[in-house]
């Protein structure tokens, strides 16, 4: 059954292997079930949206895993979710009591709006219209932005002006978060060199381990106050999932009736972050798993868009801000994953945190770490194939969307560099005819987006 379902054999995978896949993502996206809450939370009701969180990030990724059959998972995004609370709700709607319901119904339309562009394949044009080069620098930036987000989320690097020189540096490698992280790292680079099978998987389950004996002989010491959580589960404050009654379907579109220029921007804010940040996210991934077909096109890419678009949509019916494909989702395709069953196994286990939460909440940051530089790395390999000595366009294109990924924390700034600056090169390179309709009308978002973040800055 899950042969026929899943296509197995052809795609050179076994069932064994897809399931650690997507235990594996799981593992390395389900910190987003506590940080969504921590976030949202200051608006909205915390334990409604760890249920909503939880809820819509499986249905979605359910979605995706029998429409699409890829091996990508979805929940709320990080960014868009910061954006949902401070930049909006405690800030454009100062901390109104409606704020939330009035961003629930900016999400929701969003979700309407990819649906009707799915329909149409507007975004799949872009998608596919993306040059090969692009696509491959965009793929390494991609790489680069998970490593990053490692070594930030161990402490291995952090922000520091304490010299006066510098806004990055090192951390301290006397704490048990950066030390662990860098063992669990090494663990998982010679358990692949034996090319044991679930080596990410086991890389971030003995990391835990390795904190849980940490704490217990007081090396790593607990901090509620300073963010140092322990890292054993803690079942004594029970299951809660009676919070979702006080987030669900809580629409207000009267608001957005009455002031339908400042809703329209909230919206297109939404939709900017997501659109790219999906595509980035789906070239990317599909281009570590070898799924682009020989035009470096992403079969089904229409479906894949459809279920991000699906899962936005009723994210916002049941209380949590836009659902989008998951960059960690390459943790489960650099551990084996090829099919919809890694993405299926990833929406069981959402599923099942919604009781087991004490146990996947538990996790730290430092244990998940050493996956996302093991999945950088892999993706940085991504830059092999970019042709460096081609068109200059093409090199510089792809170079700026390598270089800005990680360097402004954002997937969608680093397309807009790189798509800005290629359209630009092939213009002055008196190949204007070379672009194409889909191209120029992205290049247009973009020039408008830039438009509205000088307006913001003034």
């Amino acid at each position: 059954m899950l042969e026929r379902i899943f296509k197995l054999n052809e795609h050179g995978t076994n069932v064994r292997t897809e399931i650690l896949a997507g235990l594996t993502t799981f593992l390395t996206m389900a910190y987003i079930l506590a940080v969504n809450p921590n976030i949202l939370g200051t608006v909205m009701d915390r334990s409604g949206v760890f249920v909503a969180t939880a809820l819509a990030s499986a249905i979605a990724t359910f979605i995706m895993a029998f429409l699409a059959n890829y091996p990508i998972a979805l929940s709320a995004g990080l960014g868009l979710n910061a954006y949902f609370a401070y930049t909006v709700c405690l800030g454009e709607l100062g901390g109104a009591p409606n704020a939330f319901m009035i961003c629930l119904t900016a999400v929701f339309c969003e979700g309407i709006i990819f649906i009707i562009l799915s329909l149409f394949k507007a975004r799949e044009a872009i998608v596919n219209g993306i040059p090969a080069n692009l696509k491959n620098g965009i793929s390494a930036g991609i790489g680069l932005f998970v490593a990053y987000i490692g070594l930030q989320s161990a402490g291995i690097v952090k922000f520091t002006t304490s010299d006066g020189s510098t806004s990055i540096g090192l951390g301290d490698f006397s704490s048990p978060e950066v030390a662990l992280a860098i063992i669990g790292f090494l663990i998982i680079l010679i358990l692949e060199h034996y090319n044991v099978r679930g080596s990410v998987l086991i890389g971030i389950v003995a990391t835990w381990v390795l904190g849980m004996i940490a704490q217990k002989i007081g090396w790593y010491v607990v901090d509620v106050n300073a963010g140092v959580y322990s890292v054993f589960p803690d079942f004594s404050q029970g299951l809660q999932l009676g919070g979702l009654s006080k987030t669900a379907f809580k629409f207000d579109f009267a608001w957005a009736g009455e002031h339908i220029i400042q809703f329209i921007a909230i919206v297109f804010a939404f939709l900017y972050v997501d659109l790219f940040d999906t595509v980035g996210t789906v070239v990317g991934i599909a281009d570590k798993a070898n799924l682009l077909d020989k035009d470096g096109k992403l079969p089904r890419v229409g479906r894949v868009l459809m279920s991000d678009a699906i899962g936005t949509t009723v994210g916002a019916c049941l209380g949590t801000s836009t659902i989008t494909s998951f960059v960690e989702s390459s943790s489960g395709v650099a551990a084996g994953g090829r099919t919809g069953l890694t993405a299926a196994t990833t929406g069981v286990m959402f599923i099942l945190a919604l009781f087991l939460s004490p146990i996947f909440l538990a996790i730290p940051s430092f244990a998940t770490a050493p996956a996302l530089l093991y999945v950088g790395m892999l993706m940085v390999s991504s830059a092999k194939k970019i042709s460096f000595d081609g068109d200059t366009a093409d090199v510089a294109g792809a170079y700026m969307a390598m270089l800005m990924m990680p360097l402004t924390y954002s997937i969608a700034n680093g397309i807009m560099f790189g798509i800005i600056t290629w359209v630009v090169l092939r213009v002055f390179e008196g190949k204007a005819k070379t672009v194409g309709p889909v191209m120029w009308v992205v290049f247009a978002l973009f020039v408008l987006r830039i438009i509205t973040l000088i307006t913001n800055f003034q």
